[in-house]
C-alpha cells in the first residue's frame, strides 16, 4: 500500500480490516507505517490471491473517491 496526501487514515485502517483480515491494532500499525514511510506491506499471498485483493482495494477506494494506491511485487 502505498502513502497519499488525501486518503483518510480511518479508511485504510477500514481496508486493511477488511480485505486483509487484520486486527485495529495490526491495521493501524500497517496505516501508520504507510503513512510515515511512504509504503507498507499489507500481507504476502499467492499471484492470484494478491492480484485479486488489489484489485479489490483499488475498486473500494475509487467508490469513495480516495486516491489510495496498493500494489503487489514479488516476495
Amino acid at each position: 500500500m502505498l502513502n497519499d496526501d488525501y486518503t483518510p487514515m480511518e479508511f485504510v485502517i477500514h481496508v486493511l480490516q477488511k480485505h486483509f483480515q487484520h486486527d485495529l491494532e495490526t491495521a493501524t500499525m500497517i496505516m501508520l507505517k504507510v503513512h510515515h514511510e511512504g509504503r507498507g506491506v499489507c500481507g504476502v499471498y499467492p499471484k492470484d490471491v494478491a492480484a485479486t485483493k488489489v484489485e479489490l482495494v483499488l475498486s473500494e477506494a475509487r467508490r469513495g473517491q480516495h486516491p489510495l494506491q496498493c500494489t503487489m511485487e514479488a516476495a
